[in-house]
């Protein structure tokens, strides 16, 4: 593996920071190289508000459900898909614009997600650790009320950067061969079972056997408490109307 890939295979959630800051001109390097991602039809859908204010910080750790590490971090940002500015822009050279569509929702999400993920290499490359915060989702709309975000705006995660207090093992992935199919999708639950057999060997040495668990019984919250119903009338009433 040549050292891109090696840092790639060797990322981690950290949720313990030291209290040493990120010099500003490396933030500001960080957020350049997250634009450097790809972006649909250069429209660059995203937008990043940086949260300085402390009291702001300790209200986002609340309302994403008690994260502390929201407040403690060096430098918290929140990600947003952001399709203001691009139709705005547009409809300024006089184009007949149409707002709220399915795949304008599709590009925003995707474009903020591939422009975070460069922001994210970057950190680590230089050191930093990072958390994604999709728990900003539990109170989107007391976020975006809270960043004054305007309509076409809306949070899609957040991201923890700071120094790591901490050095937590890296957590296993699916096999290769549950994700990668040649030429059709192909449904085979042996790779599964295998993957669950790691994670419960995982999750046992990581707790000293006091978590008995698995990859899919992990899941159980996403599909019965974690389902977030009222992000679909938040996002139709914050201009996306999935039309």
């Amino acid at each position: 593996m040549n050292p891109t890939i090696e840092l790639l295979m060797s990322h981690r959630s950290i949720r313990k920071f030291s209290e040493q800051k990120i010099p500003r001109e490396l933030l500001l390097e960080l957020i350049r190289a997250g634009q450097a991602a790809a972006t649909s039809s250069h429209v660059q859908a995203y937008s990043v508000i940086h949260v300085t204010d402390p009291g702001k910080r300790e209200m986002i750790a609340e309302l994403a459900g008690g994260q502390g590490y929201i407040a403690s971090c060096s430098d918290f940002l929140v990600l947003c898909a952001d399709m203001k500015r691009p139709t705005d822009a547009a409809e300024r050279t006089g184009a007949k614009v149409v707002r709220g569509m399915t795949e304008q929702l599709l590009v925003a999400s995707v474009d903020t997600a591939l422009m975070a993920q460069n922001v994210v290499v970057a950190a680590e490359s230089e050191g930093l650790g990072i958390c994604y915060i999709g728990g900003i989702r539990n109170n989107p709309q007391q976020i975006s009320d809270l960043l004054s975000l305007p309509d076409h705006v809306f949070p899609v995660f957040g991201l923890c950067l700071g120094y790591p207090a901490q050095e937590p093992d890296v957590k296993p992935r699916l096999p290769v061969e549950a994700v990668l199919m040649e030429n059709t999708y192909r449904e085979d639950s042996a790779p599964v079972a295998t993957f669950d057999a790691t994670m419960h060997t995982y999750y046992s040495e990581r707790s000293g056997g006091n978590k008995n668990t698995d990859w899919s019984h992990n899941l159980t919250p996403l599909f019965e408490t974690k389902l977030r119903p009222h992000m679909r009338d938040f996002l139709v009433k914050r201009g996306f109307e999935m039309k």
